[in-house]
């Protein structure tokens, strides 16, 4: 791909590059709130699940609409979170982790993501003996994986992941329980190994992983309070398009002053349960 020399990741005509993303996706039919394990959670709060599917299914239509691969995993009953298949498991080039979750209530969707992505050849899957929360917790970025830790996934987990994969992970600590996963404070703009680029809101990691994340990422965007409390940093790119909350009107702003395209759709409803777009789906790399 033809770069131009002020802005990378664009090409010669200085528009910047999609690139096809195949993902995984669970249908929310059984989403609802009745229990509370995160700070945007409200048992007591009413839940329009056929609103949900509605918003989802928008979301899945978006992603068709922009040229990506989408495959879709029906939900589970007694599950209600399962819909947010970011948590399922990390599949990478190098092979495919799964998931331990943190809280009882989500155990169960663990060996569903396993046993999906073997029927569908993305196996083996690792099954983890640490807690980790999958591409929540666990994003990729060119040569870089980025690992959250402070609220689910352990430390260690870090380090299982790195042995399994044999790649280097770079640990980052996260202090904000609103922010209790690594994709609801950082997005991935462009993981292109020769121009990798990303978003964050400083507040919600120490002051050693700010600066871990500094020298990574010198030209990262750095959003504010005001982006990162509608969970407007849970978003997905494909190194062009950044599906995103409506809410975020200002990183919207930032992302156009930077060449990306923002795409925003309507998950209010899904977010009862403290998730956004990211959430909803599970990167499927070979």
């Amino acid at each position: 791909m033809a770069t131009t020399a002020g802005r990378p990741g664009t090409t010669a005509t200085g528009r910047r590059a999609a690139r096809r993303l195949e993902l995984l996706m669970c249908s929310p039919e059984h989403f609802t709130v009745s229990y509370e394990i995160n700070p945007w959670m409200d048992a007591a709060t009413d839940v329009d699940t056929g609103r949900a599917l509605a918003q989802w299914t928008a979301l899945r239509r978006t992603f068709e609409r922009l040229g990506h691969g989408v495959r879709v995993l029906p939900g589970l009953p007694g599950l209600p979170d399962m819909v947010y298949a970011a948590n399922g498991a990390l599949v990478a080039a190098q092979g495919s982790v799964g998931v331990r979750f943190a809280h009882p209530e989500r155990a169960g969707e663990a060996e569903a993501y396993a046993r999906w992505l073997e029927d569908a050849g993305l196996g083996p899957v690792h099954r983890p003996e640490h807690v980790n929360e999958g591409e929540g917790d666990l994003l990729v970025v060119g040569e870089h994986l980025l690992a959250g830790h402070g609220f689910r996934t352990e430390l260690a987990a870090h380090r299982e992941v790195e042995a399994v994969l044999g790649r280097p992970v770079t640990s980052l600590r996260l202090v904000d329980p609103r922010f209790y996963h690594l994709d609801t404070a950082l997005t991935v703009l462009d993981d292109d190994p020769e121009h990798p680029d990303v978003a964050w809101f400083p507040g919600a990691f120490d002051e050693e992983s700010r600066g871990v994340l500094e020298t990574l990422f010198p030209r990262g965007l750095r959003t504010d309070e005001e982006t990162a409390r509608v969970l407007g940093m849970n978003a997905v790119s494909d190194g062009r398009h950044v599906v995103l909350s409506p809410r975020a009107q200002r990183y919207a702003a930032q992302l156009a002053e930077r060449g990306y395209e923002p795409v925003p759709v309507d998950l209010s409803e899904l977010l009862r349960g403290g998730g956004g777009a990211k959430c909803c789906v599970l990167v499927l790399r070979r």
